[in-house]
């Protein structure tokens, strides 16, 4: 069966005209949000939208609101026109690529460095160009807290605001993200219940490589070394889980079992929790059902990784 072009859509009105105009059909909508850069994990989320919806839209869009000053906002690798090779033979339907989503006051390149956190300037904000600029953004009070959000505080409310905005422009009725990012997965879950946003929020489990590291854009940026290094990550949360397994409960244990398995491959560690699987809370005996989380720096790559334990 012949696969048909997806439609390339640039501009938000177009977007969401599209979508209602498919939705009047009486067709269902699934979203797909990406940065780009596209691999079999990306892929992987396309197909499982594919198998809940009639039409399929991808999102691509390298978001600055969710980059501080320090970040790599800049080296964030993107290769459009492969990933738009990648999603004709995926057979989506459209792909949302803008050029910008956020309103900057005229003469102010936000460069992605929006606002203020904890009263530290990070950029400049629409208030200090008298108000025409961009100025709302979604907090997601306390999954937010904790783990990514220790060392990335501006992170979740710049993919909650952004996510909220692709929700309001595409109009899907079903959205599918990646457990890789876990925290981040929950998070966009409760926005959708404390929000009422009418849409069905699926995570959609890791896609890893032959030797087991988590499919990530940023693994392009791993030396031969450092990514033979990183493979500890994944060592370290499945020497964790079967250790759980045989009854070690004891979440602190555990920690310490994966934090020495990724030091001892010279990995420096970002964090490593237990917390349950949907309120993200950390816990010191396994109990219920939790994930085991980690973030660790190779290099200059940060990478993170989780392992569910039921």
């Amino acid at each position: 069966m012949e696969i048909s072009e997806p439609e390339v859509i640039r501009d938000k009105s177009l977007m969401r005209s599209w979508s209602r105009s498919r939705r009047s059909n009486g067709q269902t909508l699934a979203l797909v949000p990406t940065m780009g850069f596209l691999h079999e994990g990306h892929l992987s989320l396309i197909r499982t939208a594919k198998s809940l919806a009639d039409l399929t839209v991808v999102s691509i869009y390298i978001n600055p609101g969710q980059f501080a000053p320090s970040e790599d906002l800049s080296t964030y690798p993107s290769d459009l026109a492969g990933d738009l090779r990648k999603l004709s033979d995926a057979g989506v339907s459209a792909v949302f690529c803008p050029s910008e989503l956020y309103i900057s006051a005229p003469g102010n390149d936000f460069g992605g460095h929006l606002g203020a956190v904890n009263g530290e300037r990070v950029g400049a904000s629409c208030l200090e160009d008298g108000g025409s600029g961009h100025e709302t953004w979604i907090t997601v009070e306390r999954l937010e807290k904790g783990m990514c959000g220790t060392s990335r505080p501006v992170f979740f409310r710049g993919v909650a605001t952004v996510v909220a905005k692709l929700f309001n422009i595409v109009e899907p009725d079903v959205a599918v993200f990646g457990k890789k990012d876990y925290q981040q997965w929950q998070i966009i879950c409760r926005m959708v219940r404390d929000l009422d946003f009418a849409i069905k929020v699926i995570g959609s489990d890791i896609v890893r490589e032959a030797d087991g590291l988590a499919m990530s854009s940023r693994n392009v940026h791993l030396s031969p070394e450092q990514r033979e290094k990183a493979l500890s990550i994944s060592r370290s949360l499945s020497k964790a889980k079967l250790a759980a397994e045989k009854g070690l409960k004891n979440c602190q244990h555990l920690k310490d079992l994966v934090r020495q398995t990724i030091s001892e491959a010279d990995g420096k560690i970002d964090y490593v929790e237990i917390v349950e699987q949907q309120g993200l809370k950390p816990v010191e005996e396994i109990s219920c059902p939790v994930v085991l989380c980690v973030a660790a720096w190779f290099g200059n790559v940060r990478l993170i990784d989780n392992l569910e334990i039921d």
